[in-house]
């Protein structure tokens, strides 16, 4: 198994309002959350997307800096970059989309670098399924572990092809919420159940400030979150996970349940530095030295032992 991973999905500017204050044009998008995160690990990295003439040098050689391949992004000219503006309730899991200026994507025919199309880790960000699609088909075989994002927005109108597309991946990565969505089954457990009747062997279920879940045939694997006082800002903590997740995979180059039980700890653990802070500035500036530091947290907090008395 080599250690290329590749990653489509977008690179954006975002407009975020939360209780603690708000940002506008912030470097975002979900290839920009997943690519970042999956740097914090050894892998070789490309990234598959599309942003205008407008999209600012710097913001490119941040993503650059951080080992990512850009070849696969492409540059319209003459154009702008994707942008998304949305106002989170007190409570940080409600959320309410302001402003949506596809631009760019409205058009994006993604092409897959020659270079990638033999990564043995292929990551489909939240995107349109029908590109999804697209992109899966450019690789030169099937890629040995296939990772799938969505949103409730593609299960409402893009039923048969995320369908589909679920059939031929091996992991999902969705929220309680989709999940009930896609299945019409409130309870998580059997709505993991259905999904993997359709071809993943691996779902995992995030709950946001409630942790993760991981489901595998009669296997379930549960984990908290790292709790805060103060969250600034929860955009792109479900594509840190995902980024996290495949990163480390990509670094052991194997797929088990208890290799994803680890993966999804390093998820957690990435994630929780993505909302301390608006958009991207925490990634940016995260090592692997506060990684363990927050990773033993982890444990800390989620680790018990039993004694029985009787």
């Amino acid at each position: 198994m080599n250690n290329k991973l590749l990653v489509l999905g977008t690179i954006a500017y975002d407009g975020i309002e939360t209780p603690l204050g708000s940002r506008d044009k912030i470097l975002g998008g979900c290839a920009t959350y997943i690519g970042l995160s999956a740097s914090l690990f050894s892998n070789d990295c490309g990234i598959v997307s599309i942003i205008g003439s407008d999209f600012k040098k710097e913001h490119l050689k941040i993503i650059k800096d951080k080992g990512l391949d850009c070849s696969g992004v492409e540059i319209v000219e003459n154009s702008k970059t994707f942008y998304w503006k949305g106002r989170y309730e007190d409570n940080l899991n409600s959320r309410t989309t302001l402003e949506t200026q596809l631009n760019v994507l409205e058009k994006f025919k993604p092409i897959v670098p020659n270079k990638y199309r033999d990564s043995d880790i292929l990551v489909l960000g939240n995107l349109d399924p029908n590109i999804q699609l697209d992109v899966l088909n450019q690789m030169n075989s099937r890629p040995k572990i296939i990772i799938l994002d969505t949103m409730n927005y593609w299960i409402e109108r893009f039923e048969n092809q995320l369908e589909e597309l679920i059939k031929k991946t091996n992991i999902i990565s969705i929220n309680d919420d989709e999940a009930r969505q896609i299945t019409n089954e409130y309870s998580l457990l059997k709505a993991a159940k259905k999904i993997s009747n359709l071809g993943p062997k691996f779902i995992i279920i995030k709950k946001g400030e409630h942790g993760a879940m991981l489901f595998n045939e009669d296997k379930i694997f549960s984990i908290p979150a790292i709790p805060f006082e103060e969250v600034y800002d929860p955009t792109g903590a479900g594509d840190s996970f995902l980024g996290a997740v495949s990163g480390y995979l990509s670094q052991t180059k194997k797929i088990s349940f208890n290799n994803l039980k680890s993966a999804i700890a390093h998820g957690i653990a990435v994630s929780s530095f993505t909302v301390q802070k608006f958009g991207t500035e925490n990634l940016l500036n995260l090592t692997q030295e506060k990684l363990s530091l927050r990773m033993n947290e982890l444990k800390n907090i989620s680790e018990f032992e039993i004694k029985l008395n009787f």
